[in-house]
């Protein structure tokens, strides 16, 4: 995206910081100057120009320092990727309460107080109407992160003041935040341009109907999984987001506007996706971020992927990949074994090769000098830079052509999202729904596996996985999330699935991450288990991960803010 430079002085009258007590409350700093600001157009473009940040767009897109709280585009926090640096203390199952925090409503109080001034603008709506629908979806942005943590949040859309009695109230049921996210939905889809203008510039209507299929999904999958468990919800429909999905992908489908990236070569299409340095005209991309070195806005992305740096992916992803024939490695004769990773790969889906990297990938080109995994495959235990814990090592987003070899000039763009997770959202909803068709499925699913190269699902004749991760659910729906976890893999998707399929009992409780056949490395660092698998944390997790699934799916309020507020409740098990 575009950043705008503001003045400092700008900055001073509308990014309000606020302790954590009385973020809600404080007085506006700007509240003298109130009157003349929001008269114009361009006012509100300055004052929405704070909410394009990394925090709404996370950018952290293959960094083992991510924060697996914050939405940042990897799976640390899921059972696709593992870190030599820490666990993740929700899988671990070992947080407190006072881990608690971002209890934070700071976004919250600043976009308020936009829809509390706007009116003041002189000009004809239609003259601003885009920067109302951007502050439509900015609140919906932001509620929808609180609504991930916390579940029932309180629901306020005017700036509070100190005597205000909404300060001391309750937490709004989850679904009735819900549904004013999808209306806020509405109001960007009705008031924002239609206009992708090359998907790194401002909000669009597109935006506002992908973010709306995400948030729809999200709660009828929680509100049908969670069913019967302490974080039921009350009168519960699932059905009717379901439809809100299908409804907001429809729209985005028959406008015509986006359409999968296809270049015709299934072996690099997808990886090469993820290595474009522009999406201007690329409309799978619906938002991404402009990186610019002569700016001095610059992105870490390839250099942490030059090494594995200790983060690497799970045999539980690998193992998810179909082999070429459609079928999953438990039936297919195609499947090769698990010897080692060149053998692993063959015959696979093409996205384990661009997803996970091959001995035989190159790693460094330079002229004609072309270094290969091989090099670093042979070392993967015997430097920090190398560790590899499972020994599947990401490739996904990665150039060997790009190495700049510094953390501070790099500029290849950032995906941050794509309509490919809007059509997989629109079958898994169809799917829900039981009203799923072959074409449904031609157009969303088999979209993606085309580019690819790989068969699509055919209703009626689906193989029979014996390792499915959900037995006691439908052919289809094991599919699609399989197909999920291929596609969107280390884009940060992972736990929300889980969490909203209340699937930890199946994926996480009681498990712990392996990977490849240890013997492929010459002194291994890491045990293996009895099959000689690698298993890194053999000893720091002997039981498995010690998730508790009726506490771990959200986070603690802060003690002190129901101190504060006797009205508020704790989260359920904390």
């Amino acid at each position: 995206m575009k950043y705008v430079k503001i003045s400092a002085a700008v900055i001073s009258l509308f990014i309000l910081n606020a302790c954590q007590k009385d973020l809600l409350n404080k007085i506006p700093l700007d509240q003298v100057s109130s009157g003349v600001f929001f008269l114009q157009p361009s006012d509100m473009q300055i004052y929405m120009n704070q909410f394009y940040n990394d925090a709404m767009f996370p950018v952290q897109y293959g960094s083992i320092t991510a924060n697996p709280y914050d939405g940042s585009q990897d799976d640390f926090n899921s059972d696709n990727e593992v870190n030599s640096n820490s666990i993740d203390p929700r899988l671990k199952g070992d947080r407190t309460v006072q881990d608690a925090g971002n209890w934070n409503f700071a976004d919250v109080r600043k976009i308020n107080y936009f829809f509390d001034n706007y009116k003041k603008c002189t000009a004809p709506f239609a003259n601003y109407q885009q920067y109302v629908g951007e502050a439509h979806f900015f609140r919906a942005l932001i509620y929808f992160k609180l609504l991930k943590r916390f579940g029932d949040v309180p629901w306020i859309i005017t700036e509070l003041q100190t005597n205000s009695e909404e300060l001391y109230g309750t937490r709004t049921p989850r679904n009735i935040v819900a549904d004013n996210i999808l209306l806020e939905l509405d109001s960007a889809a009705m008031y924002l341009t239609e206009n992708r203008n090359g998907g790194a510039s401002r909000i669009y209507k597109g935006m506002a109907l992908a973010l709306q299929t995400r948030v729809a999904l999200y709660e009828g999958s929680w509100e049908k999984y969670h069913a019967g468990d302490p974080f039921a919800v009350a009168s519960a429909q699932p059905e009717k987001y379901f439809k809100k999905v299908v409804e907001a992908a429809s729209t985005m489908t028959s406008s015509g506007h986006f359409q999968i990236y296809n270049s015709g070569n299934p072996s690099s299409d997808y990886n090469g996706l993820f290595t474009a340095r522009d999406y201007t005209s690329t409309t799978e991309v619906l938002f991404w971020k402009k990186f610019s070195t002569d700016l001095g806005i610059n992105n870490q992305r390839n250099y942490k992927l030059e090494y594995p740096f200790g983060s690497s992916l799970t045999k539980g992803l690998a193992d998810s990949y179909l082999c070429t024939d459609g079928k999953p490695i438990s039936v297919s004769p195609l499947f090769q074994g698990h010897t080692n990773i060149t053998e692993e790969m063959k015959n696979r889906d093409p996205r384990f090769n661009q997803t996970i990297f091959a001995p035989a990938n190159a790693w460094k080109i330079s002229g004609n000098d072309v270094q290969t995994w091989n090099d670093v495959y042979s070392r993967l235990n015997t430097a920090s830079n190398y560790y590899a814990l499972t020994g599947y090592v990401q490739r996904k987003g990665y150039d060997p052509l790009l190495i700049y070899h510094s953390t501070n000039f790099e500029e290849d763009p950032v995906i941050q999202f794509r309509y490919a997770e809007v059509l997989l959202n629109f079958a898994e909803a169809k799917a829900e729904l039981g009203t799923i068709t072959q074409t449904d499925l031609d157009n969303s699913v088999g979209l993606l596996r085309a580019r690819a190269g790989m068969p699509n699902i055919t209703l009626g004749s689906i193989t029979n996985d014996p390792d499915w991760d959900f037995p006691g659910l439908s052919p289809i729906i094991n599919e699609i999330r399989r197909e999920r976890r291929v596609e969107l893999a280390t884009e940060g998707f992972r736990w929300d699935d889980i969490a909203r399929w209340a699937a930890a009992d199946e994926l996480i409780v009681g498990k712990r991450p392996k990977g490849f056949i240890g013997s492929q490395i010459q002194g291994t660092a890491f045990p293996s288990d009895a099959n000689g698998f690698l298993d890194p944390f053999q000893t720091a997790l002997p039981n498995g991960y010690q998730f508790k699934i009726n506490r771990d799916y959200l986070d603690p309020l802060p003690q002190g803010q129901i101190v504060l507020n006797d009205k508020l409740t704790q989260n359920p098990g904390w």
